[in-house]
């Protein structure tokens, strides 16, 4: 449970960094990520312990990274809110006639909380917008990361497939060698285009 309360902050904390840059983020969204970490609540020490769930490191890298990277966080994403729906504790139905609140409708601080319907609508919600993200703009990154994931079933031990392998493997070490050059003429030819605007003469 800490676990999956600290991914929530950690994209709490995420998209309100987006909505102050002037990003995409929908306000009920952000409300209602608001509104969930009310049920999840962690100790301040935790949320900021220097230790985010996912890491940042290639968000500062190229983009054609950055999107695989993004396409890889929005599935974990969809598992884990997933994984959070199936946690939620099934209604609890209340005696006719009794106006008592059931245990799991309050939180750890003693706020009511629907009796988890109004947790549970709120996440469906949330997993909705991430599903219509990763559905409509990230198409091409999750069919590489489907690809990259095939990699490891490979059977590492089959003659057939080693064999196989071997011959494939020249015309795949002339494509990754060559996918480099072509990284390196494009940073060259765009110092170049810089370059010429700055010593360009002003009228």
């Amino acid at each position: 449970m800490v676990a999956t309360a600290k991914a929530v902050v950690c994209l709490s904390l995420w998209l309100i960094v987006c909505q102050v840059r002037g990003s995409y983020i929908p306000l009920k969204m952000n409300r209602t990520i608001h509104n969930l970490l009310q049920h999840y609540k962690i100790p301040q020490r935790e949320r900021f312990d220097g230790k985010p769930v996912f890491s940042r490191d290639l968000l500062a890298g190229k983009m054609e990274a950055k999107r695989v990277f993004m396409g890889g966080v929005l599935e974990t994403y969809e598992k884990l809110l997933g994984q959070m729906l199936k946690e939620l504790p099934s209604p609890t139905p209340q005696t006719a006639g009794s106006n008592e609140i059931p245990a799991a409708a309050v939180t750890a601080s003693g706020g009511e909380v629907g009796a988890g319907e109004d947790v549970k609508t709120e996440l469906s919600y949330i997993l909705k917008k991430v599903q219509e993200l990763k559905k409509y703009r990230y198409q091409e990154q999750e069919k590489l990361l489907q690809e990259l994931r095939a990699l490891k079933h490979i059977q590492m031990d089959n003659l057939k497939v080693q064999s196989k392998a071997l011959w494939e493997l020249p015309r795949l070490y002339e494509e990754a060698s060559s996918l480099y050059d072509i990284n390196m003429e494009r940073r060259q030819r765009r110092r170049r285009q810089t370059r010429r605007v700055k010593t360009r003469p002003s009228a």
